[in-house]
């Protein structure tokens, strides 16, 4: 066993309570009375950087929540330079009561860590700096330039970080990024995700009379928004589960035969899927299996609706207004303004007569797919064998993550997906939760990593160190 090995095994219950103190920071990007947490997180983390031997840690100014930056960029120029991403914002926790413990005081059972944060993404970003402070540590020394990215906007769309990128090109440059925010496709089955779909996010706002008014009285005279709100969204997707806006479909790319025999192959149980989500069936557009649905099918999702009385008992009124969340999951080569554009545009040209609709845009991303033989990908295959014993799979997955694609346009730099955490963990749900021994694996892992790419030429835009 090599000393790095030797220091993660001495260091386990370090590691695991550093991560715990992390855990307990309730850096909720999105409530207002969180801010001064959120702030808290980044010092921490940009501590915790410094404590791992990491350069030039600073903790930079958005228009939102801050950004976390360092480095090590002593390899030298031939040896690549690798963008570590994360984030350390996590989502509310809502509904409160459902938590088996409070979810920002960590507890391990049956060798989970549950607390809010523990997968998504806390608990994925740190592996990376406990692996690089293991090599500075026993090596002195790190097989690739690193630089860590991580801002504290990430669940709240990510509103100012390609406006960060793309002013801070040359502190950013890399030949390689590596973000851990993504899955293992279940427990005995490593993955590396080489796909992710893309998101438009909209709010629809329907409006009728200047108030609430009574259903008895008013009832049969007036358009009522909500039943206009119920319309439009009943009209977005046909019978056989497919979106009816036209254009939509005009630029999905489509799968290539040997995806598709691959998923095939992959261990799904589409019944204990069923089981698991508490569904008598599952349900999607003809013609795809279940995986394809998730993976390489664009969506259109509604998140929310509301308006008029919902309150407990009756009251007989005919609501002013009516409003839904809708978001759209993309695929490549589907553009997200352009979809906007056309779900606006349907929604607007479909509306019942006697309501006035605006459709606001609220955030969204870009597609993002990195060829499976891409050198990186090769080496982050091995690194990945090397930390969990096993050859991973190459997987797709339906959620987005924007900057994926923001470093690929901006900074001319592939991403390797490697992920740690697993589908049922509860991301954004209550009792979140990291399996242990994948915590201990992704720090193998991204020591692996490190040093396979330090051991390939990878030619990319970002080539070399900079700044």
């Amino acid at each position: 066993m090599t000393s790095v090995a030797n220091a993660l095994e001495q260091h386990r219950a370090a590691h695991l309570e550093e991560l715990k103190e992390l855990l307990r920071i309730p850096s909720i990007s999105s409530l207002s009375e969180h801010t001064q947490d959120v702030r808290r997180c980044a010092e921490w983390l940009a501590a915790a950087l410094e404590r791992a031997g990491l350069e030039h840690v600073r903790v930079l100014p958005t228009e939102g929540h801050p950004v976390v930056y360092a480095d090590w960029l002593h390899a030298g120029g031939e040896r690549p330079t690798v963008l570590i991403y994360g984030h350390y914002d996590v989502q509310p926790v809502d509904p409160l009561e459902l938590w088996h413990s409070p979810p920002f005081e960590p507890e391990v059972r049956d060798g989970r860590l549950y607390a809010r944060g523990a997968v998504d993404d806390k608990g994925q970003l740190f592996v990376h700096i406990k692996a690089v402070e293991a090599l500075l540590r026993e090596t002195r020394s790190l097989p690739v330039n690193v630089r860590f990215l991580v801002e504290g906007e990430e669940e709240v769309g990510s509103a100012h970080l390609e406006d960060f990128i793309e002013r801070n090109r040359d502190l950013l440059a890399a030949d390689v990024a590596v973000i851990s925010d993504t899955s293992l496709f279940a427990p005995d089955v490593p993955s590396i995700t080489y796909g992710l779909r893309g998101l438009v996010y909209l709010q629809v706002d329907v409006r009728g009379p200047s108030s609430d008014l009574h259903s008895g009285s008013y009832g049969g005279s007036v358009a009522n928004p909500a039943e206009a709100l119920a319309r439009i969204i009943a009209g977005l997707k046909d019978e056989r589960g497919r979106v009816t806006v036209p254009g939509f479909y005009d630029r999905v790319r489509d799968l290539e035969e040997h995806e598709r025999e691959q998923w095939r192959s992959l261990p799904f149980d589409e019944a204990a899927y069923t089981r698991e989500l508490g569904v008598e069936e599952l349900y999607g557009e003809e013609g795809y299996s279940t995986l394809e649905r998730l993976w390489a099918r664009p969506t259109l999702e509604v998140n929310g609706i509301w308006g008029g009385f919902i309150g407990e008992g009756s009251k007989t009124v005919l609501p002013a207004e009516a409003h839904a969340k809708i978001s759209s999951r993309l695929v490549p080569n589907q553009d997200p303004d352009e979809i906007a554009r056309l779900l606006a545009e349907h929604i607007e040209r479909t509306a019942p007569r006697g309501v006035r609709v605006e459709v606001r845009r609220m955030h969204g991303g870009r597609p993002a797919v990195v060829p499976p033989d891409h050198p990186a990908m090769e080496a982050a295959s091995r690194a990945v064998e090397r930390g969990f014993g096993k050859s991973p799979v190459l997987i797709r997955e339906g959620g987005s993550i924007p900057v994926v694609a923001s470093f690929e346009v901006l900074l001319g730099a592939p991403t390797l997906l490697v992920g740690f955490g697993l589908p049922e963990g509860n991301a954004h749900a209550p009792n979140e939760w990291l399996l242990l021994d994948h915590f201990y694996a992704g720090i193998r892992t991204s020591v692996a990593l490190l040093e396979e790419l330090g051991r390939v030429e990878l030619v990319t835009a970002g080539a070399g160190p900079k700044g």
